[in-house]
């Protein structure tokens, strides 16, 4: 606890600096945890085992949930709270969380450029580099349907997953043809349900931060560079698995 504690250094007298540190410390911490739950699943899905998965993807779920209502707690910051002490942090950003980007590299949004702010922490550069060659979360999901005896494509099994996953027909029509027979592919059915809960919850902690954002800041430019408000209403567009829900309109 008192390393913990040691770790929270306001470099101003503003009172709600202290909330903001608590804050994003909290937040790395339940990263961390994710990061580990997903890094566990994903080792036992590459080797074919999808029951023990759902327990570790429930887990992270809860702490996404968690991590989404700590955005509440944050906006009982006040503009006026926030230039308090905003200026103090010079260029500091969400850019630097490692535990972020590991996480988002793992559940597939793919984007080479986030490696930049890391470049210069080759312990940091090089797992995360690692994370972004390697198959994510729902390419190892995917290699599971193929398993199963449905005929997905080299350019989704091979694809080079450095890159962004895109939606494929033959990927829609396995998710298709694993909902309209649950008791067949029960397993599978239980995989794709749990990776939505995921996205689902993911989804809300973007949507949260940036109304936490808009509240705050307005559309003021963030403090890494990006537009601020704007850089998160554009992230709001990412789907990490397509086409399980575009399967929706189609059963």
């Amino acid at each position: 606890m008192d390393l913990l504690r040691s770790a929270h250094q306001p470099v101003t007298d503003a009172h709600d600096e202290h909330l903001f540190i608590a804050i994003h410390h909290v937040s790395e911490v339940w990263l961390d945890l994710i990061v580990r739950e997903l890094s566990a699943a994903m080792d036992l899905l590459a080797a074919g085992i999808t029951d023990a998965p759902l327990k570790m993807l429930s887990r992270v779920v809860r702490a996404e949930e968690q991590m989404t209502n700590a955005w509440d707690v944050l906006k009982t910051m006040t503009p006026a709270d926030y230039l308090e002490f905003r200026s103090a942090f010079g260029q500091a950003s969400g850019f630097q969380s490692e535990r972020y980007r590991m996480m988002e590299f793992m559940l597939g949004n793919r984007n080479e450029v986030m490696l930049r702010p890391h470049a210069h922490r080759p312990e940091l550069h090089g797992p995360l580099q690692a994370a972004l060659e390697a198959p994510s979360l729902y390419d190892l999901t995917l290699r599971l349907l193929a398993q199963a005896g449905f005929d997905l494509p080299a350019e989704v099994l091979e694809r080079d997953f450095r890159r962004p996953y895109q939606s494929h027909p033959a990927v829609r029509a396995a998710w298709l043809a694993v909902y309209r027979d649950t008791a067949r592919y029960w397993e599978l059915y239980e995989l794709a349900e749990k990776l939505l809960d995921v996205e689902d919850q993911f989804r809300r902690w973007r949507f949260n931060h940036l109304t936490t954002v808009e509240r705050v800041i307005g559309f003021k430019r963030g403090s890494g560079g990006t537009s601020g408000a704007g850089y998160l209403k554009q992230a709001l567009d990412t789907v990490l698995f397509p086409e399980l829900w575009e399967a929706r309109t189609e059963l």
